[in-house]
């Protein structure tokens, strides 16, 4: 499956600082330390809906780390999927009497505009479900010889008991699981499960249903599986980062390295999980569910700056759980209006304080909120906004340009 087209982003002249990053299996703040390229995996999406910004505040916030990386001289190897078959896809797609691959198509092409317009580093391996089944099926018979898998009726089942390192990702009790799991596609009341935790890995085919060949009969892949068949297919053991939204701290994220791990014993999944905050809207998280959601792509065609509603994104801590509203949107409108009249000046105040500032902000836990704190100071400083103008530095508007765009995202 293709991407979508990279922008092109300018190379800054310094190197920015080792790039530390809150770990939520610690709940400690660690330093990234890539041996060679950096390896993330960033989960993607169920392509039954458009982009809202919920999902535009998680990949603009791994677009910060991807950024980050690569400001401090490292090659990057970012990979997400598109869960292109689940339960949730076909059941819209029967709803709107809409062939599901016809849905998922125009929805995931949709998203690709979405991050075209938002600024977003395409992964170099955008994976679907469907095309990875082969590689799905490979890493079942892996946990099948492990001894972890077991049917119930024609379906396969991970017992998660298997994995000795089981709830080191989430930190959760067992009754805080057993409570959360059934809300994010768990099944733990199903009869025949050895666990009420164990999860789904090959669904066998219902009528109705897309199936494809396997071992064990048609079926198709569960949720876990393919995630930790993609990230180890394309990034190995190991890897730097395994990144989404809060919401996939469990199951998904704790199933697909247990999964993982069993496959590989003695190897981790993931060095660093690393989680989004959620984004609410009208008092409640942001949920296709509910129904209250912010769309990127409606905001685009209602003629919106993309850049504006990356400022409202980059104006929130990557971790932090806020509520949008349209007064964020319209004052980030204005925000840049004003940026815009000081990067048009040409020279402005001092430029190579607000580089290190925003590097190292970035740096700290991505902390954009502090380089967008850094920016607006070098804009009231240019602009003479406590009454004394500073046009000391020639060049500072052509640095402030590729800062914005190869630390922020912005291309102004």
């Amino acid at each position: 499956m293709r991407a979508w087209s990279a922008p092109d982003v300018p190379k800054l002249p310094v190197t920015g600082p080792a790039v530390r990053l809150h770990d939520t299996a610690t709940a400690t703040v660690v330093e990234t330390s890539p041996e060679g390229p950096a390896r993330m995996y960033v989960c993607g999406i169920t392509p039954y809906d458009a982009t809202h910004m919920g999902h535009a505040a998680t990949y603009v916030g791994f677009d910060l780390l991807n950024r980050a990386w690569r400001n401090a001289g490292l090659e990057v190897n970012y990979v997400q999927n598109v869960t292109d078959v689940d339960d949730p896809l076909l059941e819209r797609a029967a709803k709107v009497k809409v062939d599901w691959v016809e849905l998922a198509e125009r929805e995931t092409q949709l998203f690709r505009d979405d991050m075209e317009a938002l600024r977003v580093l395409p992964p170099a391996h955008y994976i679907g479900a469907v095309e990875s089944i082969p590689q799905v099926i490979a890493l079942i018979e892996r946990l099948e010889e492990a001894g972890a898998v077991y049917r119930v009726e024609d379906d396969l089942y991970f017992s998660v008991t298997a994995d000795e390192r089981f709830g080191s990702v989430s930190g959760l009790a067992r009754d805080a699981m057993l409570e959360i799991f059934p809300d994010r596609g768990g099944d733990p009341d199903r009869e025949g499960k050895r666990d009420p935790l164990d999860c789904l890995l090959w669904r066998a085919e219902r009528p109705g249903e897309p199936a494809w060949d396997s071992p064990w009969g048609p079926g198709r892949p569960g949720w876990h599986i393919e995630c930790s068949a993609i990230a180890l297919d394309h990034l190995g053991t190991a890897f730097d980062v395994q990144g989404g939204g809060s919401d996939l701290v469990f199951p998904h994220h704790e199933m697909s390295a247990g999964e993982a791990q069993v496959a590989h014993p003695g190897e981790s999944f993931a060095r660093t999980y690393a989680h989004a905050g959620m984004v609410a809207y009208d008092g409640e998280k942001m949920s296709k569910s509910r129904g209250n959601l912010v769309f990127v792509s409606a905001l685009r065609m209602s003629e919106v700056d993309p850049m504006a509603i990356r400022l409202v994104l980059l104006r929130h801590h990557y971790r932090s759980d806020w509520e949008w509203t349209d007064d964020q949107l319209w004052d980030a409108v204005d925000t840049l209006v004003t940026w815009r009249r000081a990067l048009a000046l040409g020279a402005g105040a001092a430029s190579e304080p607000v580089v290190t500032a925003v590097l190292a902000a970035l740096a700290d836990d991505l902390d954009a909120p502090t380089a967008v704190t850094a920016v607006q100071a070098w804009v009231d400083a240019t602009l003479g906004t406590t009454g004394l103008a500073d046009t000391s530095d020639r060049e500072a508007a052509a640095t402030i340009h590729r800062l914005l765009d190869a630390a922020l995202g912005l291309s102004l």
